[in-house]
């Protein structure tokens, strides 16, 4: 399976399949038997989207070279795509296949590309999409994406990638036998593992890495079960058997598919900087002791040391024999690559088990595994740093000691002290532990505790702390500057906090006070908690109630705030005609009140702090859940999701298209590069034009700014095209 290069995390849109050439007139012909020239250019795209989708699918689960075909995909329909040679290509499937051929469809939470199952729905019928009805679905007026989660589900989302390249086999190129070690035995091993859930009696190796007697034994197990030559030796033909096997019970490649979820990551696994040996001591030690304990348990040839942060000479034993199995330089040092390949090893290892995410299950007197491991490696951590915390031995085991130490933890930090990690003394312990680690806590002090006034010139902890937390919200707010981490307080992080209180709405002095600091570390944890790095509109409430009569910028903003939210919630009754304006007329006030209505809020028709926190909130949440949609609609029409910084695809280029035909003409705006990201360059012309525009400088294009983007545009080019 591709899944042995990680490269096929993110899936590419590969050009070349063995015999056949993957070009845009591929999908163009595969297309053009079901009415390109008068279906409507949603469906179309929804099906171009799924042939994408289903021949990347067929790729990634190498489903024919697993069988011991020569090739990775067929040109029949009743198997994969139709393609015949020479056909008519029309000239609306050319524009559509050269703006989607690198989109497919990806389920949340899964790596692979999703087995878009599809069939015409008149002469032939099968459990996923329709092609015929997805004619009927564009006419109701849904988009491309709407129309696949309709036949597919909510769970799918649209995927774009800039990753192209040729087809590998994902076999190592040698076979892999006792004593072999390494990715690919790994690979085997997890694929194994899993397969004997279904036939248990081929055995359950351990994934280590190393290609042991137990691997053997399963080895020779399947290849009996299967008919090939039982000598334990994982050739070519075994290997594609195992690929088949485990994609088969996995149902990878059918519309039923369990996901192939992608590696996680930890966020401790950053290079501290400095290089460890023999004498060292301090967090950065315990981490290198824990993974090494961690892959210990997994891989007998590794050696188990203690975590107690002092690197001695068990600890350098266990650094050699880990850099011999990975073919590093064995000397016992912990250099950038040695720490690197100590924790992709880690995080490799942990692959099935979720990475630092709460398990689900609350932790207790009891428990055993990777999970407490995980636990009892940060009360070590914290007890570095609080005297009021006792020292805990790493072993997996939960047992007195660990209870005792999970109560005095929750104690110091106020949560009830009953001993059981739930999901909240789960977070904390990984706020803790992680802060310890990244050094930006003092001793005996708490993370987001208030300790002293930080400006130019400052040094130390405390600073550290600061800068932390704006790197951690840089990820996400574009205006705030990245700074490194290294506690001095020059004129880099002076930017980056102005930065910062201007978004907060704090006094701008580049000084930090308790006010800013505490604002930095309650943004820095709300986004934490929030998943998935999303870039937020800042929407400040209103000074005063807003009533009908009232008149103002206050009064405008609300009117694009409903009008945002009524394009995903049709109970909100929003029926302005005409671009949004700033008085509270009849009109507002209808949609005022069918909102409170909608969000359960006293029905008055004027709008509190508290009216407007609810409506923020939930336009907020819904740019989080709605990217941008894959295209925009014909003729330049508002895709139905507002694009931002990180946003990608067709609808991000028009706007790119739009801004540059409006710097050709104004000497004052900036061109940008038309290439369908959303970056920073897009995101400053986005603002400057909206300031010159009149419209809310947010870099976020609404319904609002698509519009006068559009007419601007057309009036200074009516020759341009806009699709």
């Amino acid at each position: 399976m591709s899944l042995s290069n990680p490269i096929f995390i993110n899936i590419p849109l590969f050009l070349c399949l063995n015999q056949y050439e993957i070009s845009i007139p591929f999908f163009a012909a595969a297309c053009n038997g079901v009415g390109a020239l008068s279906w409507p250019e949603e469906a179309l795209r929804a099906n171009i989207i799924a042939q994408v989708s289903l021949a990347l699918n067929r790729i990634w689960t190498e489903w024919y070279p697993s069988r011991g075909y020569s090739f990775n995909i067929t040109g029949s329909p009743g198997y994969d795509q139709a393609y015949v040679n020479g056909r008519t290509v029309f000239a609306v499937m050319e524009r559509l296949t050269a703006e989607l051929f690198n989109t497919f469809v990806q389920r949340s939470g899964d790596a692979e590309p999703y087995f878009t199952e599809y069939c015409d729905g008149k002469t032939v019928t099968c459990p996923g999409m329709k092609q015929w009805g997805t004619v009927d679905r564009a006419r109701e007026g849904m988009n491309a994406l709407q129309i696949l989660r309709y036949y597919y589900g909510n769970r799918v989302q649209l995927v774009t990638t800039d990753n192209i390249a040729a087809i590998p086999s994902s076999y190592p190129g040698s076979p892999l036998r006792r004593g072999s070690t390494g990715t690919n035995v790994r690979i085997l091993q997890k694929q194994l593992s899993r397969i004997a859930r279904d036939y248990p009696s081929f055995g359950k190796p351990a994934v280590t890495g190393t290609f042991d007697e137990p691997t053997e034994n399963s080895v020779k197990k399947f290849q009996k079960q299967f008919s090939l030559t039982a000598d334990g030796v994982v050739g070519r033909a075994t290997w594609n058997k195992v690929s088949l096997i485990y994609v088969s019970v996995k149902d990878l490649a059918e519309l039923t598919s369990e996901g192939e979820t992608a590696e996680g990551t930890q966020s401790a696994g950053g290079w501290p900087g400095t290089v460890l040996r023999r004498g060292s001591t301090g967090s950065s030690v315990e981490q290198v002791q824990f993974w090494l304990s961690d892959l210990a348990q997994f891989d007998s040839s590794l050696v188990r040391v203690t975590v107690d942060g002092s690197y001695g000479v068990a600890t350098e034993r266990a650094v050699r024999a880990f850099q011999q199995k990975q073919s590093l330089t064995a000397d016992g040092v912990v250099g950038q690559r040695t720490w690197n390949a100590l924790y992709a090893a880690w995080v490799d290892a942990q692959s099935d088990l979720g990475g630092t995410a709460w398990p689900g299950t609350a932790l207790r007197r009891g428990a055993a595994g990777m999970e407490v491991r995980l636990v009892q490696f940060w009360l070590r951590l914290a007890a570095d740093n609080y005297s009021a915390l006792r020292t805990v031995t790493v072993d997996g085991s939960y047992g007195a000691a660990t209870v005792s130490a999970v109560e005095a933890f929750q104690t110091l930090f106020g949560l009830t002290p009953d001993g059981v990690v739930g999901r909240s003394t789960w977070n904390k312990l990984k706020e803790v532990g992680l802060a310890v680690a990244n050094k930006i806590v003092a001793a005996n002090v708490a993370p987001g505790q208030f300790t002293t006034t930080t400006r130019a010139g400052s040094s130390g902890t405390a600073v550290r702390a600061v800068q932390y937390y704006l790197r951690r919200l840089a990820a996400y707010y574009s205006d705030v500057p990245r700074v490194a981490v290294d506690g001095k307080f020059g004129a880099a992080t002076t930017r980056a906090v102005k930065a910062w209180q201007s978004r907060a709405g704090l006094t701008v002095d580049g000084v930090v006070g308790r006010l800013t600091f505490q604002s930095l570390y309650n943004a820095a944890q709300a986004l934490e908690a929030s998943g998935p790095v999303v870039r937020t509109v800042s929407l400040p409430a209103p000074a005063a109630t807003l009533r009908p009569g009232d008149t103002g910028a206050a009064v405008l903003r609300l009117n694009r705030l409903l009008l945002f939210l009524s394009q995903w919630i049709p109970e909100i009754n929003f029926t302005a005609s005409d671009t949004p304006d700033n008085t509270f007329d009849l009109e507002l006030e209808t949609a005022v009140r069918s909102a409170q209505r909608y969000f359960g809020l006293t029905e008055t028709g004027a709008v509190t702090a508290a009216d407007w926190k609810v409506f923020r909130d939930a336009a907020e949440q819904l740019l989080a859940a709605n990217p941008a949609g894959p295209s925009p609609k014909p003729g330049g029409v508002w895709p139905a999701s507002a694009l931002a910084l990180g946003s990608a695809g067709p609808a991000v280029l028009q706007v790119q298209k739009w801004l540059n035909i409006i710097a050709a003409a104004d000497q004052t705006a900036d061109f940008v590069p038309e290439t369908g990201l959303f970056d920073t360059e897009t995101q400053a012309a986005l603002e400057s034009y909206q300031l010159t525009a009149g419209l809310e400088t947010l870099g976020v294009v609404d319904a609002d700014t698509w519009e006068s983007l559009r007419l601007t545009a057309q009036g200074l080019c009516r020759e341009c095209q806009e699709g």
